[in-house]
């Protein structure tokens, strides 16, 4: 029985562990931006500043629908870094930007 345990276990943080590196996978996007304009960033910062934004609708929070009232709509507005219509995490703005570092430095 421990044993059983123990392999579900093992089996279930590999599973986990598999799923975060597939997330976190940076997608090449090359096709899409140049090395002459992946030269003109400055920096990690002004690669985010300067990639498309998109807009998303949340869910309004409880203090909002209070001081608005329940007809309230509440939006984000972020970077999409990888150019897939999503918006990004820094963390996938970061990878993204390093994929593209490694590619155009070599």
């Amino acid at each position: 029985m421990n044993f059983f345990i123990l392999l579900l276990t093992a089996s279930l943080t590999l599973t986990s562990f598999a799923l975060s590196a597939t997330k976190l996978a940076a997608q090449d996007i090359s096709h899409l931006i140049s090395q002459q304009e992946f030269a003109r960033y400055q920096n990690v910062a002004d690669f985010i500043e300067q990639s498309p934004k998109v807009t998303i609708t949340v869910t309004p929070s409880k203090a909002d629908k209070d001081k608005y009232g329940q007809q309230v709509a509440r939006s984000l507005t972020g970077s999409d870094c990888d150019r897939d219509g999503k918006m990004d995490n820094n963390a996938t703005c970061n990878a993204v930007f390093y994929k593209l570092w490694l590619k155009y430095t070599r």
